[in-house]
């Protein structure tokens, strides 16, 4: 399902707000937001907005961030959510945003700071990924001891699209680092639209 509504999916854009604020022997924050494009025929780019806050964070983790997703979307069989990259146990059902949803245990086969381990929640409906709640398969760095994802999605029109993540990351040398993504209002364009406006007249 998630192939299909890819091969549907011509266009979309959005402006996201990325923030992280970092607690420990000191108190730092960053901002930054960035102008994200998907086209079917030539990819995803990504254009820094503007960014505020500590230069350090803006670039060893917000760049970063950019260009980890950047990286990972110019090899998606890599990274998709398949039996290729993950094992599957179904550990139960549930309601979310007042929709049913399977409950899936999910475990990288291979180390990938690109892949991660934990549960996911699929729509019972429209089988799209509605929830995660994660860490990442491997650990990006020896100074960080853990780090607990949670991404929530969103329905634009007939597809499912990120909508909010939320990352706490723990540092071996003491403190805590906080990093949200808010995805922002998505402008969507089908295939079929696309087509049908570019179809002679």
């Amino acid at each position: 399902m998630n192939q299909q509504r890819a091969a549907r999916l011509a266009y979309f854009s959005s402006t996201r707000h990325y923030h992280v604020e970092y607690s420990g022997m000191a108190h730092l924050s960053a901002e930054m937001e960035v102008q994200v494009t998907q086209d079917a025929r030539t990819g995803k780019s990504f254009r820094i907005v503007s960014e505020s806050g500590s230069h350090m964070l803006c670039e060893k983790v917000l760049r970063r961030a950019v260009e980890s997703e950047r990286e990972a979307a110019q090899d998606h069989s890599s990274t998709a959510l398949t039996a290729a990259n993950y094992r599957f146990t179904l550990a139960g059902t549930e309601a979310v945003n007042g929709r049913p949803a399977y409950i899936l245990e999910v475990e990288s086969i291979s180390p990938s700071k690109f892949l991660y381990r934990g549960r996911i929640w699929v729509d019972g409906a429209d089988f799209a990924v509605v929830k995660i709640d994660a860490s990442p398969a491997k650990n990006p760095s020896f100074w960080i001891s853990r780090t607990l994802i949670e991404q929530s999605f969103v329905h634009a029109g007939e597809f499912w699209l990120p909508a909010s993540n939320r990352s706490e990351t723990h540092v071996r040398v003491g403190g805590t680092a906080l990093f949200t993504i808010d995805y922002g209002t998505y402008q969507v364009q089908p295939a079929t639209a696309l087509a049908a406006n570019s179809a002679p007249r």
